[in-house]
């Protein structure tokens, strides 16, 4: 099982505080926002990661998570030139994949709710089948939108659509076959000169059963497109936090309590942190 975190794009809604950083850098609450998508790839328990993103950036991503030895993965870096659409994601990766399955999460999103991981993610990994999921949105028109029927199979997927199709919109996490880089090779760009993931996800639908889960209510998503997003995301998960005593998206705490790192491996990597909150909380963590 391979996945992918695509940190590209250039963060245009939340300019000018992208001007000089890629948008998956900046910070939510206490960590940088690539840390939320990646702590959910490492619940599920994949490790054999690919991060995409622009050539300046991946300068940042490769300081940040180096090798991902840290966390007992093995992560890759790839170069986006420009955002040509999230089915280029899986060409650029084609050599990566290979004949995995591979799960792939847009950088500016986050999910948090009871076991997230477990009920969502890692049955549609064990079903074999490639997977979508809907969310309930109240206002869907700004986001590609899925209608279905009552056993849950694909009827019509439209891109922000202006007459109702459903209150479902698909957040930014899929899962495909080993087919998907072939299958993205095939597609055109749109008008609006890009490759669109909802081009493939009909591709999918046309040629194989590809599923749907819809995300029951107890589970948060968040897409920090925009600046009122993400100051939003910062407080929840520090509201979260401040409850609880627990972080969400502790690497490190992820990788020690998943066995992907040795007790030494993980003091050490606290020793070699600067004093800071983030510290004294993982030399609690048992």
């Amino acid at each position: 099982m391979k996945a992918i975190i695509l940190a590209g794009g250039t963060g245009t809604r939340l300019y000018p505080i992208t001007q000089y950083i890629s948008k998956q850098l900046l910070p939510v609450h206490d960590k940088p926002m690539i840390y939320y998508p990646l702590s959910i790839l490492m619940l599920a328990k994949i490790k054999d990661i690919a991060v995409i993103s622009d050539d300046k950036s991946l300068v940042y991503y490769k300081k940040i998570l180096g090798n991902g030895s840290d966390f007992g993965l093995k992560i890759k870096f790839f170069s986006q030139k420009k955002p040509n659409g999230i089915p280029e994601a899986f060409k650029l990766t084609r050599n990566f994949i290979k004949n995995d399955k591979v799960m792939l999460i847009l950088g500016d999103n986050i999910f948090y709710g009871d076991s997230f991981v477990k009920k969502y993610i890692i049955p549609a990994i064990s079903s074999n089948k490639p997977c979508i999921y809907g969310y309930f949105k109240k206002d869907p028109s700004h986001y590609g939108v899925v209608s279905f029927d009552k056993n849950f199979k694909i009827k019509k997927i439209v891109e922000k659509p202006k007459n109702f199709v459903s209150n479902y919109v698909i957040p930014g996490l899929y899962l495909f076959d080993k087919d998907v880089s072939k299958y993205s090779a095939k597609l055109k760009k749109s008008k609006r000169g890009e490759y669109e993931i909802l081009d493939l996800i009909n591709l999918y639908k046309k040629k194989k059963n590809i599923q749907l889960k819809i995300i029951d209510r107890g589970v948060a998503w968040m897409d920090m497109g925009q600046p009122d997003d993400l100051s939003k995301a910062g407080q929840f998960i520090k509201t979260l936090e401040d409850n609880h005593g627990q972080k969400i998206a502790c690497l490190e705490e992820i990788a020690f309590k998943n066995n992907f790192i040795s007790k030494r491996k993980f003091n050490e990597i606290i020793n070699n942190m600067p004093n800071c909150n983030y510290k004294d909380y993982l030399k609690n963590v048992k």
